[in-house]
């Protein structure tokens, strides 16, 4: 066995990989498409649409009488976590030269699941816009409110995944639609520091009034209804063909995506997206010897499948200034 096996294939590179895996996933994926993990490849889940109803049922049991059965009112789909795979090839002679051959593993492990991760997102993204259509115009501009806008979707998603207060709801806007909001006259006149409803004039630390603060996803939050978890993702993608000028475009753009979720999903639950994964096989590393023999390849694999679970709960919104 060569060094390079032995090293890709003990327990401490294996934890680091599934480490840098889990830190290097994208906040956006994850907020759109939680992880499920589960325990084998292929497996069965709830999948709902807008026809399914769900009814809460009457727990109380008669002395001697039957239980209400707990029924799910939905289709039941398969998941199948398809094989993904990335290899960092290393050069016979690096692996003679080098002393830190671990660490060189560290770093390619870093590296695959850097850009596993980019790829998950449009992965994502790109199935939340393919399932939720075109969407509704709305023009933000002095005489709109893109507060009610927001909060008019909120209480439609709520509705649509029938689930209550248990379900929470996740705002996803595109990098373009973010800027059109945040500058927005009704949306900037709410972010107000201090006491002062306008500019500040003066620079004391005695001064109340301190003008208008910066918009943040975090301050946004508590402007909509029900106080969603908000995002905004700036996941950039070449529009041209390969050969062509390079003409670099934002995934989400002017769209906003606001949707059923949870953060910890299961197989069954109402919410919009969800990433199944296998358990404990999350960037495994190997290694194997290229056929010309110069080349030894650390190898990293992992399994998962990218579901719409609920398309219905999920409303898209395409933002003008005017």
């Amino acid at each position: 066995m060569s060094r390079l096996s032995e090293i890709s294939a003990s327990p401490t590179l294996r934890e680091f990989a599934q480490g840098a895996a889990q830190s290097s996933i994208m906040p956006v994926a994850d907020f759109v498409a939680p992880t499920v993990e589960v325990a084998t490849s292929t497996g069965r889940f709830k999948c709902y649409t807008e026809k399914n109803r769900f009814h809460i049922p009457d727990t109380l049991r008669t002395l001697g009488g039957r239980a209400a059965e707990l029924r799910f009112e939905a289709t039941d789909a398969t998941f199948n976590c398809e094989p993904h795979a990335l290899d960092y090839p290393v050069d016979n002679l690096e692996q003679l030269e080098a002393e830190g051959l671990e660490n060189m593993l560290r770093e390619g492990a870093t590296a695959v699941a850097e850009v596993g991760a980019l790829a998950h997102e449009k992965t994502v993204i790109d199935a939340a816009l393919a399932a939720v259509g075109a969407g509704t115009a709305k023009t933000w501009n002095s005489a709109a409110d893109p507060i009610a806008d927001v909060d008019d979707a909120i209480l439609t998603v709520i509705k649509a995944a029938k689930y209550g207060s248990l379900m929470g709801v996740g705002v996803m806007f595109g990098a373009t639609a973010w800027k059109i909001f945040k500058n927005q006259e009704k949306v900037r006149g709410r972010f107000v520091v201090g006491n002062g409803g306008g500019p500040s004039t003066g620079s004391g630390r005695g001064n109340a009034n301190l003008g208008l603060a910066v918009p943040t996803e975090q301050s946004a939050t508590q402007m909509f209804i029900g106080s969603p978890d908000v995002r905004t993702s700036y996941m950039i993608y070449d529009a041209a063909q390969e050969g062509k000028a390079e003409s670099i475009s934002f995934l989400l753009d002017t769209a906003i995506l606001i949707f059923a979720r949870k953060d910890a999903p299961s197989r069954r639950d109402p919410s919009f997206m969800k990433t199944f994964r296998l358990m404990n096989r999350f960037m495994v590393p190997g290694s194997y010897m290229r056929d010309d023999g110069r080349v030894e390849v650390a190898k990293f694999d992992w399994s998962e499948d990218v579901k719409v679970t609920n398309s219905a709960a999920c409303v898209r919104l395409n933002i003008a200034a005017a």
